[in-house]
């Protein structure tokens, strides 16, 4: 018997015999357990390699955050560095250290 027929069978139940708590509890465990099959099986992780894919997926998500969080800190390093670059030529000039270099 497949999920659908389980599913089938545990719906047409109640009309039978008259509406449960117990049996509605199944029905719906049923239903979510096989929405969520469906689910992993539309996303292709439905075989026996699926765990070893989700850490992969893992592994790289975290190597990406990490690759943008660096990316980002030498965006911010390069930018006060050329801030401070030009503050001090501002000072040198407004000292007039600007004719030195000549």
């Amino acid at each position: 018997m497949n999920d659908n027929d389980m599913l089938t069978r545990l719906i047409a139940r109640p009309a039978a015999e008259g509406t449960d708590l117990v049996l509605l509890r199944a029905i719906v465990e049923e239903a979510t357990e096989l929405g969520a099959r469906r689910a992993l099986a539309g996303l292709g992780l439905d075989d026996d390699h699926a765990p070893g894919d989700l850490v992969e997926l893992r592994q790289l998500l975290r190597a990406w955050r990490d690759a943008k969080a660096s990316a980002w800190k030498a965006v911010v390093a390069w930018a006060v560095r050329g801030l401070l670059a030009l503050l001090l030529l501002g000072i040198a000039w407004r000292l007039g250290l600007g004719g030195l270099a000549k």
